[in-house]
């Protein structure tokens, strides 16, 4: 009787922990040789009637990418949206989860994977020259155990999910430089939309924007590439919201002493921990995550705005969508959802095509 007596203290008292366990969720990532191309349509698209000056002389350079597959067999690429660039895959989870990430050097030189601001020991740092995933020769490869403890999560004044750097730490400078660079997004306990589905549920789009000088040509002008997402002069697209969803903006940068950046929307605001505002100040290995209301239909300039940095070309144009008319529409749960018209208040519905 007492036996039995502990059996079930034993299930009762672990109940509550195995319900709130967090997921193992699993990826597997590849390092791989490309030709990146940092203004695929040959053209200034922010002023057509203008060249691209220096910047424009070359275009493409050899590089490595993290490019992420469905399953073992490294076979099928996950797509993705066409505003990430060069970004590698966006590792998703929320505080409790394990993420596993199987990656395999496909290139032609060691690499590695090391993330920010999550829990791992020295053989899943990926740096340093020590411990068993330092160092990933060609053709070989390696499982990285991440966990996203109470630490890599959002803090109390942080927004429902911030964002990390992973980058390749063998070589950290030219790692970085030749492109090797990606996000993690950890959302607050409690805030994920389901165990299967880690984004926050108080999001309705969200966007990631590396702003970093490339620097292609040992310090030559035309061969720094002052770039968002990798791309320049107005060629990072894709970058569309509609009116009235909440969006929430990660910005990141990495390079060197040139790459102070600052993060600026036309036509929009921000919030910043609280702080209105339309500009984000960013150094190298900032994260930084924001929210904003898209509430003002156009297409809108989005770019750095330190002066030489704008004239080399880190600009681009975002756009925000008037939403589907009425007949599209159906009620449902995002009806309650709120959006700004002027002063008044009004309720958005959910309309068909939303992602």
């Amino acid at each position: 009787m007492k036996s039995l007596l502990r059996v079930v203290l034993v299930i009762l008292v672990a109940a509550p922990f195995a319900a709130h366990a967090g997921q193992v969720r699993e990826y597997w990532v590849a390092a791989e040789s490309v030709t990146w191309d940092y203004a695929p349509s040959g053209k200034n698209l922010l002023h057509p009637g203008s060249d691209m000056g220096a910047w424009g002389e070359r275009l493409s350079y050899p590089k490595y990418r993290y490019l992420r597959y469905t399953d073992a067999t490294y076979r099928t690429p996950v797509p993705q949206p066409e505003w990430m660039g060069i970004l590698g895959p966006e590792l998703l989870g929320e505080v409790g989860d394990t993420l596993k990430v199987h990656f395999r050097n496909r290139a032609d030189r060691p690499f590695s994977m090391h993330p920010h601001g999550l829990r791992y020991d020295e053989d899943n740092d990926g740096a340093d020259h020590r411990g068993a995933g330092a160092m990933i020769a060609p053709g070989k490869s390696y499982t990285y155990t991440w966990t996203l403890d109470e630490g890599a999560g959002p803090g109390p004044s942080d927004p429902s999910s911030i964002v990390w750097l992973y980058h390749s730490h063998v070589d950290h400078v030219a790692d970085i430089y030749q492109g090797l660079i990606g996000t993690i997004v950890v959302t607050r306990k409690g805030m994920a939309i389901s165990s299967a589905d880690p984004r926050p549920r108080d999001v309705d789009r969200n966007f990631t924007t590396l702003f970093m000088v490339f620097d292609e040509e040992d310090g030559a002008e035309g061969g720094l590439k002052h770039a968002m997402n990798g791309y320049i002069f107005g060629n990072l697209r894709g970058l569309e919201a509609v009116e009235g969803e909440r969006v929430r903006w990660h910005l990141v940068a990495l390079g060197s002493e040139v790459d102070l950046h600052t993060a600026h929307w036309h036509g929009e605001t921000v919030l910043d921990h609280g702080r209105r505002t339309d500009v984000i100040e960013l150094l190298p290995a900032s994260m930084v995550s924001v929210d904003m209301v898209a509430d003002n239909p156009g297409t809108w300039l989005y770019h750095c705005h330190v002066g030489d940095h704008m004239t080399a070309g880190m600009m681009t144009r975002w756009t925000v969508k008037a939403p589907p008319p009425a007949d599209c529409c159906a009620a449902g749960p995002a009806a309650k959802l709120m959006r700004r018209r002027g002063f008044a208040i009004v309720p958005r519905p959910t309309c068909c095509g939303r992602p």
